[in-house]
């Protein structure tokens, strides 16, 4: 399996790296796309280098590069995850406007039909951010918002982070050892 993953400059930086982990120890394949703002946001959040979370991945392109293999639809992939999704990429793809690798590889998605997930990271959201997620979700796009669980009742930041990440995954029907899933208040085995 080959998933792209996009990380913007929205804060959420930690389930970014989260989802990567997790993909990596269920053995995808991961393309990598930061934006110059992601690589700020990374650093500042995680208190990791840029070059280290490329060497997490397998394949690392760079935002500005519009020949890269995922800028074409002829390269196939099984879909791609952009978390943390700013608002600025979001108008962006919702209007087709490919100026980066991170929106023409979305836009391209989009075209070929292959699964698109946006992490949306804003709050509160406005009219414009709430119809542009409309928009989307219309065409088929599954919007995340990184809203955590607490009836697992979560102990620490990576727990929730945990939870969200295993939610993105099983998108692509990817079972991540960690997942939890709910088995009801009065369900008895």
């Amino acid at each position: 399996m080959k998933i792209i993953v996009a990380i913007t400059g929205a804060t959420g930086a930690p389930l970014a790296i989260k989802v990567i982990k997790q993909l990596k120890e269920l053995n995808v394949t991961v393309h990598l796309i930061v934006s110059k703002w992601g690589k700020t946001t990374i650093q500042h959040e995680c208190d990791m280098s840029y070059q280290t979370l490329c060497d997490m991945v397998d394949v690392v392109h760079s935002v500005n590069d519009q020949s890269a293999s995922i800028a074409s639809g002829s390269f196939k992939t099984d879909g791609m995850i952009i978390v943390p999704c700013s608002m600025k990429t979001l108008a962006a793809i919702r209007c087709g406007f490919a100026d980066n690798l991170i929106s023409r590889a979305a836009d391209v998605i989009l075209k070929e039909r292959r699964k698109l997930i946006i992490v949306p990271r804003e709050t509160p959201l406005s009219t414009i951010h709430l119809d542009n997620l409309f928009y989307l979700s219309k065409l088929g796009v599954t919007i995340i918002p990184p809203n955590p669980a607490f009836y697992h009742h979560p102990q620490t930041i990576d727990d929730i982070l945990t939870d969200i990440a295993v939610r993105i995954l099983a998108q692509f029907d990817l079972n991540h050892p960690s997942a939890k899933s709910w088995q009801g208040l009065h369900d008895h085995q």
